[in-house]
């Protein structure tokens, strides 16, 4: 079995996705995109397509070597990403052609459910009650919110409270027995996420994500000491040595993306070298439903799991949802807030892509960019 081609295709609301396609007619599907991007990854998708037509499908680790480390210019998150994505499809094929499912393959499943959580509240949170109390409706016991909008350097009283007011109206709605993750998205400076900590701590968040930058994880261990909310961050880590100096740090939760950080291979050693420092996997995954397949496949074989993200109803899918590039939307019928592994029969990531939607998608294609946000001054601030 050799590899014949590989295509890609961007479709809205904001993905790209990869099709893999072996001489036999094996057909893998992968999803590699850095939002606001796409169009970039696709090009190097492109690039990476030369070295892999003609290759064995199934040598998934040594093509994963290859593309992640046979340039002398290695890592970010657009090489990351479309190795994610093209790792994705090739672990699609093996199961399709061993007719057994991902998790079968990276050695059986721990688990025959995986919890899942919603978003709420959007970019700048507001309607917050509401929207969780829908959520508890449709059976979800955990949902994620983002803390604020654009953020000052240090919040002012009004604008610390505002953050706890929305906190604790998740909280009520959602009661004692569910949860609220809260997402501070990297807007927040260190001295902000100190003070807020402080204040959120007796609302008990599961955890808060992205309390700064990923690029000041220098500052982490402060604050990992200073409060007794679990910490979580790494959507925007690439690999196992971006990881490393987070987990040392103290974070609780790691949060790779299976389209960012080298897709199924990286992300399973990411998820045992967490292990090794007691932390858990809880991957992040606001994209389509490739993303999602593949992010659960590891979720059942990984036993230092925690929830996973998914993007069904998240405020940033306008003209397309989840289930709309699908033939069968019974893989994320989810029951009482859990993916069961039984609605994912088919071997492989589990779920059957609508090939003749995806192309038709992908001639109107989309220009998806993330907002530029501006504090009150004109100046720059983090989105």
């Amino acid at each position: 079995m050799k590899i014949e081609r590989v295509e890609t295709f961007l479709v809205p609301p904001r993905w790209l996705f990869c099709r893999i396609e072996t001489d036999d007619g094996v057909v893998g599907w992968g999803e590699p995109v850095v939002e606001g991007r796409a169009e970039v990854v696709r090009s190097a998708v492109a690039v990476l397509a030369e070295y892999l037509v003609g290759q064995d499908p199934l040598r998934i680790q040594d093509h994963w070597q290859v593309l992640s480390k046979g340039g002398f210019y290695r890592g970010g998150p657009v090489l990351s990403s479309a190795v994610a994505g093209i790792d994705q499809a090739l672990w699609d094929i093996a199961g399709r052609a061993l007719g057994v499912p991902v998790h079968t393959l990276l050695g059986g499943p721990v688990r025959d459910t995986v919890r899942v959580y919603a978003w709420v509240g959007g970019d700048e949170p507001e309607r917050l009650k509401e929207e969780v109390s829908a959520q508890v409706e449709a059976g979800f016991t955990a949902v994620k919110m983002n803390a604020a909008g654009r953020t000052p350097p240090i919040g002012s009283p009004a604008e610390t409270a505002a953050v706890v007011e929305r906190v604790a109206a998740a909280r009520e709605a959602l009661g004692p027995h569910r949860d609220v993750a809260v997402d501070f998205h990297g807007r927040f400076s260190a001295a902000n996420t100190r003070r807020v900590l402080h204040e959120i701590a007796p609302l008990h968040p599961l955890f808060v994500e992205e309390p700064v930058l990923p690029d000041q994880a220098h500052l982490l261990p402060g604050l990992v000491a200073v409060s007794s909310v679990p910490l979580a961050t790494g959507e925007r880590l690439y690999g196992r040595g971006d990881f490393l100096p987070v987990l040392t740090a103290g974070v609780s939760v790691a949060q790779p993306d299976l389209s960012h950080a080298g897709g199924i291979s990286e992300v399973t050693r990411i998820a045992s070298l967490a292990e090794t420092f007691g932390a858990h996997l809880a991957p992040h995954c606001p994209l389509g439903p490739i993303a999602l397949a593949a992010s659960l496949q590891v979720a059942f074989a990984t036993p230092n799991f925690l929830i996973q993200e998914q993007s069904r109803g998240i405020h940033y899918n306008k003209d397309a949802d989840l289930l709309s590039y699908l033939v069968d939307t019974e893989p994320f019928r989810f029951v009482d807030g859990q993916a069961h592994r039984t609605a994912l029969t088919l071997p492989g990531l589990g779920i059957a892509v609508d090939e003749d939607t995806v192309r038709a998608a992908d001639r109107s294609g989309h220009a998806w960019r993330n907002p530029v946000w501006r504090h009150a001054d004109g100046s720059f601030a983090e989105w």
